[in-house]
Parts: structure tokens; C-alpha cells; sequence
């Protein structure tokens, strides 16, 4: 199970920091991704991270604004977000695969098999 939080109503240029928390399953062995459903788009990719925490992918859109973090010890993963801007108006997922692992496939939707309830997260102009 995954459980997302940390969404909200900001202003553009403001942070939030996105958690979720993950339960019944080895969260250390596995990578972790948030993804984003804004209206009139499909899901999309924004970052993931591997199980270790090493090694990390983000899409172009957030690259030196947002940072994906885990802390193993405490099941969680954290999508912190800074320079917001109204085009990150979304609801966004966490997702885990159900195979470990690391590589590229694991920006694509398709990798992962459990997701989150989502967080919505709103920027204001």
C-alpha cells in the first residue's frame, strides 16, 4: 500500500515537499517514482529513484527544481518541489514496481504496478 501526502494550494515560486509512505512490502529492494495527471494530459513521468537512493531520473520539465529522496528506514519517499510554476498543477502519484531492479524503464508507466492514491497539488499564478 501506498499513501501519498503533502499536496496543496500554493503560489508560483513557493515549495512543498510531496511523502508516501509505503507498507507491506521490502521498500528497501525496490525503486520509487512519482508521476504526475494534470487535466487534459495522460500520466507523466517526474522523477524516480533507485532502491539504494544512488541513482536518480527526472523529467526535463522539473530538472533543478524538484528532488526525489527516500529514507529506507522509515518506508517513505519524498518529492521535494521548489520554483513551482502553474504548469505543476496536477495530482501526483507515487508508484512502486513489482520487480526490482534499476534502468531506464523505470521512467516509463509501464514498470510500475502499485500506485498511491495521489496528491493534488495546485499552483496559483
Amino acid at each position: 500500500q501506498l499513501q501519498a501526502s503533502g499536496g496543496g494550494l500554493v503560489q508560483a515560486g513557493d515549495s512543498l515537499r510531496l511523502s508516501c509512505v509505503a507498507s507491506g512490502r521490502d521498500f528497501s529492494s525496490y525503486a520509487m517514482a512519482w508521476f504526475c495527471l494534470a487535466p487534459r494530459k495522460g500520466r507523466e513521468f517526474v522523477a524516480a529513484i533507485k532502491w539504494s537512493g544512488s541513482s536518480t531520473y527526472y523529467a526535463d520539465s522539473v530538472k533543478d527544481r524538484f528532488t526525489i529522496s527516500r529514507d529506507n528506514a522509515g518506508n517513505t519517499v519524498y518529492l521535494q518541489m521548489t520554483n513551482l510554476k502553474p504548469e505543476d498543477t496536477a495530482k501526483y502519484y507515487c508508484a512502486m514496481p513489482f520487480t526490482t531492479g534499476w534502468g531506464l524503464r523505470h521512467q516509463t508507466e509501464d514498470e510500475y504496478t502499485y500506485w498511491g492514491q495521489g496528491t493534488l497539488v495546485t499552483v496559483s499564478s
